[in-house]
């Protein structure tokens, strides 16, 4: 594939453009951007080649994930300099842009690039106003030189095909957020595991840090008194504590056996020591987990969807800064409640040992992190589809 060697004239430009295809993605909130990550991911997955690349609005503050693996941050004044040095520079393939198509001078070269551009997620308090009511009508010219626009309004459709967008390149579709594509597991071992349990109710710390540990024991040890053949299954964060983490049991006067070393859990055992990469087995076994990492308040934490997508009821510290909104989503929903005691965090595992209340929980979790599947496969055909007929477009040149 050919590709233009011009300069870049824009102070925003840190790095050299990567080779292989480049898609470009803009996001104007932290969720938007995780979930543009995350088509990324995928799309990678299937072309080996492609970067991409991840601008945001002032104000976020992201870092660069699996999916966005070059992370410039804002861009740089929407003027005719610094789009042209922007995309003489990176020289993206395509584009997915989410927020107000406000910056029309770049969209407008975008367009004389014939670089194809979809609007995702366009909502009612986005949408380009009128300049003035004397002038004529520019909106259709500045969203004409987009591929296609997904909203998750009728009145925003409407109001596109009122001013002249083409019908067909306007779709309906849901917002756009984070979509999970949870761990798998054996299903033979699911199944044997499954008879082994039988009816003995479970929950599982998940991402457990080492000097979270002892809180944990000490919550179960709480639990116990209420539910004496509760089995809690600690997942280990890192697998370089395993051997402390042994020891801390030992010192506990809990029974445990250590998955890791081939043991499985008998009647009389209290405590199943795991490691991270059985979390699909794991999930799927507990109607409720805690997702650790996140009991000190500082922590960062780490994302709920896989354990929401399996089936479990989500408890979880204050520690969770990384992924504050995904959390506050599936609270909304009535599928994450927040402990901030190790006496609350016992109350709770009794709690959700009713069946009703972990599988209302359970319930509202997949709800919520699969109600957007539809919309992302929807993105990634469309880029695949754009990424596609610009390679047709290089080769013919």
């Amino acid at each position: 594939m050919q590709r233009r060697t011009t300069a870049p004239n824009s102070s925003s430009v840190l790095q050299p453009r990567p080779k292989g295809e480049l898609l470009w993605v803009h996001a104007t909130t932290s969720e938007r951007y995780h979930a543009l990550c995350d088509i990324g991911r995928r799309l990678k997955s299937l072309r080996p080649d492609l970067s991409v690349l991840a601008s945001w609005e002032p104000g976020l503050r992201l870092t660069g994930t699996v999916g966005c693996d070059i992370p410039i941050g804002p861009l740089p004044e929407d003027t005719m300099a610094e789009a042209r040095g922007f995309l003489n520079h990176w020289q993206p393939d395509a584009c997915i842009w989410t927020g107000p198509p406000a910056r029309r001078v770049l969209l407008r070269q975008l367009r004389e690039n014939g670089t194809g551009v979809l609007l995702a997620d366009l909502l009612e308090d986005e949408m380009p106003n009128r300049a003035s009511r004397w002038l004529p009508d520019q909106r259709r010219r500045l969203l004409d030189g987009l591929t296609c626009i997904l909203t998750p309004s009728k009145a925003v459709q409407a109001r596109l095909i009122r001013i002249g967008f083409p019908a067909e390149r306007v779709q309906l579709a849901s917002k756009l957020r984070v979509s999970a594509v949870p761990p798998g597991c054996n299903d033979e071992e699911l199944a044997a595991m499954q008879q082994t349990l039988g009816s003995r109710p479970v929950w599982l710390a998940a991402h457990t840090k080492l000097s979270e540990l002892p809180r944990i024991l000490d919550a179960h040890r709480t639990a116990l008194r209420l539910l004496h053949r509760l089995l809690l299954v600690v997942a280990l964060e890192n697998s370089a504590d395993l051997s402390a983490a042994r020891r801390l049991l030992q010192d506990s006067g809990l029974s445990f056996a250590d998955w890791e070393d081939g043991g499985e859990p008998e009647d009389l055992t209290q405590v199943l020591l795991a490691g991270s990469e059985d979390l699909g087995l794991w999930y799927r076994l507990s109607p409720a987990a805690l997702i650790a990492s996140s009991l000190d308040p500082g922590a960062q934490g780490q994302s709920p969807l896989d354990a929401a997508a399996l089936g479990s009821a989500l408890l979880h510290g204050p520690g969770i800064h990384a992924h504050r909104d995904l959390y506050e989503r599936l609270a909304a929903a009535g599928a994450a409640q927040p402990v901030l005691s190790q006496s609350e965090l016992a109350d709770t595992v009794v709690a959700l040992s009713a069946p009703d209340k972990a599988a209302e929980m359970a319930l509202a979790g997949w709800q919520s992190v699969t109600e957007s599947a539809a919309t992302a496969d929807m993105l990634l055909e469309k880029a695949q589809t754009m990424l596609d007929q610009r390679e047709e477009t290089d080769a013919g040149t």
